[in-house]
């Protein structure tokens, strides 16, 4: 992974303030390009377990949470925290043995209801994906054209010919040179950043309302990186597409979202503005992450990243799964899962710290 620098300078976390008497109705304020309009998205206390015949493993743990109209939401937190099966969830692009529970809505379908025809054709008009490896999500044995084109011929019902010079025109949006002749071109005859600009025109052949985008960038170098980023955040403005962006880089979060939602041990511990959570994070998972990333500035410094390891999400703590890890742990901590406080602006945090009372100021320090 490389880091990219942030474009806007933040100054170190401050102390946090006391939670505000905010209502949980006061959730996700308008913010953003989406401000003015009803949300497109609508997940509520969305679980995931993963059953087989010898065990049950539970790795969303009620995760809420809204994005409007042309508005981008990045979720962000280390490998394993349940980023990339929230985004799945939303299109139940999740394997037979996934067992769902609470609410998702998009675009006013109940997805978690729909049948499977209507489910074929929300993920293709409603909903589109980008993932994280071309080579694997393309066809090797079809040349990239016609599998955009059979996009457009399966959903739209256009002509082949037809379908052919609209994927010509979407190449050439997401800026692939000689767009003509890459038409024809197979996945393994491009580089890795042609390709992902392949997958990008595949996404948007149907022209969706939905974006969702799971670490698009991860494997590609750093120069190629920041076009992609460049590329996307100019396509979903001109678009206005709802986008949901899964990363673990902070850069490529303040880079390209609205807001950010931080992810652990599938709960979403923290959500808020990127102004709010660069400049002011409040749960301490979330500290952590700014003190262990890199930035301009930094060099010689050594970085203070978060000890231990994530815990194995069959076997989750008692209490609040971040304790091991966090320099700021409490024997109440260990006691029961932290529920969500919410703050002024419909900010959010999972983090007794945060909570209401004196529960946490009064129980005894534990050493992280």
């Amino acid at each position: 992974m490389v880091a990219l620098t942030f474009a806007r300078e933040y100054p170190p976390p401050v102390a946090p303030v006391a939670p505000s008497s905010a209502s949980p109705a006061a959730e996700d304020p308008p913010v953003g390009r989406g401000a003015e309009y009803a949300p497109l998205v609508e997940v509520e206390d969305l679980t995931v377990r993963f059953v087989t015949r010898d065990s049950s493993v539970s790795v969303i743990n009620g995760v809420s949470f809204t994005v409007k109209p042309g508005e981008v939401l990045c979720l962000l937190g280390e490998s394993g925290s349940g980023k990339s099966v929230t985004m799945r969830s939303l299109i139940r692009l999740l394997p037979a043995s996934a067992r769902y529970g609470g609410r998702i809505r998009v675009g006013g379908a109940d997805i978690l209801s729909l049948a499977p025809r209507a489910l074929e054709r929300f993920r293709g008009t409603t909903a589109a994906m980008i993932f994280q490896e071309p080579m694997t999500a393309l066809d090797p044995v079809f040349k990239v054209g016609t599998q955009i084109a059979e996009a457009l011929v399966t959903t739209k019902g256009i002509s082949w010919k037809s379908a052919k010079a609209r994927a010509l025109d979407l190449l050439e949006l997401v800026q692939v040179p000689s767009a003509k002749r890459r038409l024809d071109a197979y996945p393994h005859e491009l580089s890795g950043g042609l390709r992902q600009r392949v997958m990008i025109a595949h996404a948007l052949a149907t022209s969706p309302k939905l974006l969702l985008a799971d670490e698009p960038t991860t494997a590609l170098d750093a120069t190629v990186q920041i076009q992609v980023l460049l590329l996307l955040r100019e396509l979903q403005q001109r678009l206005g597409m709802a986008t949901i962006f899964v990363t673990h880089d902070l850069g490529v979060a303040c880079e390209i979202a609205d807001r950010i939602g931080v992810m652990y041990a599938g709960r979403l511990v923290e959500l808020g503005t990127v102004e709010e959570i660069m400049e002011r994070p409040r749960h301490p998972y979330t500290e952590g992450l700014m003190r262990s990333t890199v930035h301009a500035g930094m060099r010689g410094r050594v970085l203070d990243a978060i000890p231990g390891m994530p815990p194995d999400l069959a076997a989750l703590p008692q209490g609040c799964a971040f304790a091991p890890r966090c320099r700021d742990a409490r024997a109440v901590c260990l006691d029961q899962p932290p529920a969500e406080t919410f703050l002024a602006g419909g900010r959010r945090v999972r983090c007794l710290r945060e909570a209401p009372g004196t529960a946490f100021a009064e129980s005894p320090a534990l050493s992280a």
